[in-house]
């Protein structure tokens, strides 16, 4: 893995580490509890996306490689998909479900940008990448 994907593989999981830390104090309920397993559970699961992915990560599409491997055996997009997943998860640990309206501009840009991805990919792999599209989710 270059060193940028490294950097932005590990930059966010430092950074939401902090948070974690930072917002420790708050007074503990089911739903910080809950949001606790979801932000950890996702940031490990973009993470584990982020480097299976190796140097094929890029913040623009690109058809670098398909990966088909780990994670991408199931699912196409999975950094959109634990990303959303981790992020729902921050707002409920930080007390802040309000926040969950950001969702509504989220969503739709990640599906606009996998649409994007999946342009390129087709375009760089045709057949093969129609045959991996049908076998996996998102």
């Amino acid at each position: 893995m270059n060193r940028s994907a490294l950097t932005t593989t590990l930059l966010p999981a430092v950074a939401v580490a902090g948070l974690l830390i930072k917002f420790s104090s708050l007074p503990w309920s089911a739903l910080r509890i809950l949001g606790l397993f979801l932000a950890v559970a996702g940031f490990a699961l973009v993470a584990l996306a982020r480097y299976q992915l190796g140097n094929s990560f890029t913040l623009v599409p690109q058809a670098r490689a398909l990966v088909t491997h780990g994670i991408y055996s199931k699912i196409r997009h999975p950094v959109y998909i634990f990303s959303a997943l981790a992020i729902a998860g921050l707002f409920l640990y930080l007390n802040r479900p309000l926040f969950f309206w950001i969702f509504l501009i989220l969503i739709p840009l990640q599906v606009i940008r996998a649409r994007a991805e999946s342009r390129v990919l087709e375009a760089r792999f045709g057949g093969a990448y129609r045959q991996y599209r049908s076998q996996t989710w998102f």
